[in-house]
């Protein structure tokens, strides 16, 4: 029995990081993409547009704030734009997602409080309003609502928990509420992010629209290590994947996703705010 279990778990690995994995014959969007959200309300200063490669110097990369401090790049005055490649959305997405602000139902782990801007480099790098900005991610034991037992454990499954979005003001700028992802095999710690335009609000969800970025949001890894070693995440024993070692995360910071993190309090466990500029062409 407990061979078998392993040898699902390694398919569904292996599955994972293939669906995963950038598909490098589909068409790359120019993406803005920064650490902090200061630069967008009241105008955007852009500093420049860095060439296809995500390492240029040109980039803005986001320093993680530690326990008790803010983060620089969170009054950053100037974002760059990048050329970034879309990633696929994997194998543990869900339509219709419910439009609300706090996407924990009853589950368990440490807060963070994600403000996102999105702002349009087909419009001059303009606040994008009316977006529909939807995340979803595992649970403390590495389970995705929908799918869960994936990551071999036995849990109520809803459908819903941690999934979910939210509508962005006239400064393109949306707040969700949710906890910090386990880990699960093959992958880092990460968060799914689509950008939806066009969407019609129905009652706690959505129809129709366009999707017009599909990304993965990472963090801090040395933050991670030590919320990861707390509990219920301690409860996880599947192996985990580093940053380093990510088959989607290419060490390009904010562009590659990294959220510009400052913590709430003097301990891990008090949680984190978690920013990021997130550009789009809506022109397509």
């Amino acid at each position: 029995m407990t061979g078998n279990h392993e040898q699902h778990q390694q398919q569904n690995a292996g599955q994972e990081s293939a669906k995963h994995r950038r598909d490098k014959s589909v068409q790359r969007r120019r993406v803005l993409i920064g650490g902090g959200t200061a630069a967008v309300v009241g105008g955007l200063a852009v500093a420049g547009l860095a060439s296809a490669d995500p390492l240029s110097t040109q980039q803005s990369t986001p320093e993680t704030a530690t326990p008790g401090t803010a983060s620089a790049s969170a009054t950053a005055t100037t974002i760059v734009c990048t050329l970034t490649a879309e990633v696929t959305e994997g194998p543990y997405s869900l339509d219709g997602a419910l439009v609300r602000k706090d996407i924990r139902e009853d589950k368990e782990g440490v807060e963070v409080q994600y403000t996102f801007t999105v702002v349009d480099t087909g419009n001059d790098c303009a606040p994008l309003a009316d977006a529909l900005v939807e995340i979803w991610h595992c649970d403390s034991l590495g389970e995705y609502s929908g799918y869960v037992g994936g990551n071999g454990h036995d849990e109520e499954d809803d459908g819903t928990f941690l999934r979910g979005g939210q509508m962005t003001d006239e400064n393109g700028q949306c707040s969700i509420t949710s906890i910090w992802p386990g880990h699960y095999v093959s992958r880092a710690v990460h968060v799914h992010m689509r950008v939806h335009t066009d969407v019609t609000l129905t009652d706690g969800s959505y129809t129709g629209g366009e999707v017009i970025h599909t990304g993965q949001l990472f963090f801090d890894a040395d933050i991670n290590a030590e919320i990861q070693a707390v509990s219920p995440y301690s409860d996880n024993t599947t192996a985990e994947t580093l940053l380093k070692d990510d088959s989607i995360y290419d060490d390009a910071g904010a562009s590659s996703g990294l959220l510009t993190l400052t913590a709430l309090g003097t301990s891990v466990s008090d949680g984190y705010t978690a920013t990021l500029t997130v550009g789009v062409d809506s022109t397509g």
